[in-house]
């Protein structure tokens, strides 16, 4: 039996059991997947019509394996998890407590330069293949991601502000700010971005829900998975994924993730659709205007690949998925006052 760590269920229809030592996925009469329970570390259900079993379900909780659910257009709406996985109560308060604090305000920092920093290198690594075959690409690839570094060292600046030094701010104080500096450096990336799609994928821009192109489509879709990653990493470092910073609290939002998962989207995400649409992979869709069962698994399939690609971290080459844990655990030791600072990813182009 193949080993399987990351199981997407997405047949319409599909149960999910369990038999013995190991989750089952059925249509009908069909055996789709089976999965040991010693080696899966997640299961997804990115289809309507699934349906699993209470034993399926006591079996992964029990044993910390996350159920995430998903749209067909990558729309995360529920997660399930052991009720024990509920962190230390040192962690939780930390995380609440630094909203208000200088805490809070490094980690938003910090992240959101990560996120810069990381869409940066990731033109310059689009813009190394052109440098022969598309030389006016190249430089235009280059002087964007040099214009979001030149957003990067903006943001970096709020560091020198007098009420920072003194400890007197909090995000609340500069979220829009803050917020902008993200968005005007958005559209240089997206619009970078833009002109290294082939034209076949009619990609004009970026557009989240209710997206109907291609890239967007499949944009949308593996944030969703990524999504999943990154929660998974918050709760297993004891951290509440709904208590935020940049993000605002809303019922039902969860704002840490949302927050976290900044640094990784062109890390993950970015590069492996624009990788897949730069060698003309079709992003098919089915008669509802939704990619079709085969692109969904495909994309899937070429997400996890990334996630477990191995990538040098502090000193050492690790899977992404596992930086993304470890970076998870930084952030609760930061909160906790166990570490100075915390350091974004950034990974080489």
């Amino acid at each position: 039996m193949s080993i399987v760590q990351h199981l997407v269920i997405d047949q319409y229809g599909a149960f999910l059991g369990k038999h013995s030592e190991r989750l089952i996925v059925t249509k009908g009469e069909e055996k789709l997947a089976q999965a040991p329970l010693l080696h899966l570390e997640s299961v997804v259900i990115a289809n309507q019509g699934v349906s699993l079993s209470a034993e399926a379900v006591r079996e992964c909780t029990e044993r910390g394996i996350p159920i995430f659910f998903i749209s067909g257009t990558g729309t995360a709406y529920a997660s399930l998890y052991s009720a024990g996985l509920t962190g230390t109560v040192a962690t939780r308060r930390a995380q609440l407590q630094a909203l208000n604090t200088i805490s809070g305000l490094q980690l938003v920092l910090s992240f959101g330069m990560g996120k810069l920093q990381n869409q940066a290198n990731l033109l310059k690594y689009m813009a190394k293949y052109r440098k022969e075959t598309d030389p006016a690409l190249y430089e235009e690839l280059r002087l964007c991601s040099d214009e979001i570094l030149d957003n990067m060292i903006e943001m970096e600046k709020v560091k020198d502000y007098p009420e920072f030094l003194e400890g007197a701010v909090t995000v609340n104080d500069l979220r829009q700010e803050l917020m902008g500096m993200e968005g005007r450096a958005a559209q240089r990336y997206w619009k970078a971005v833009k002109q290294t799609v082939p034209e076949k994928y009619n990609f004009t821009g970026r557009t989240g829900r209710g997206a109907t192109d291609p890239i967007n489509s499949a944009l949308n879709y593996t944030y969703g998975i990524l999504y999943g990653q990154v929660e998974r990493s918050l709760v297993l470092a004891g951290l509440d994924p709904f208590a935020g910073f940049l993000h605002v609290d809303r019922p039902g939002k969860p704002s840490l993730t949302l927050d976290f998962i900044e640094e990784f989207r062109p890390v993950v995400v970015d590069r492996t659709v624009f990788g897949l649409a730069n060698k003309n992979v079709a992003f098919d869709f089915d008669e509802h205007n939704m990619l079709t069962k085969e692109t969904r698994r495909m994309l899937a399939d070429k997400i996890n690949e990334r996630l477990d690609a191995e990538s040098a971290f502090e000193g050492k080459r690790h899977p992404i998925r596992a930086i993304i844990q470890m970076q998870a655990r930084h952030i609760a030791t930061f909160l906790r006052g166990e570490r100075l600072t915390y350091e974004p990813l950034a990974l080489a182009w």
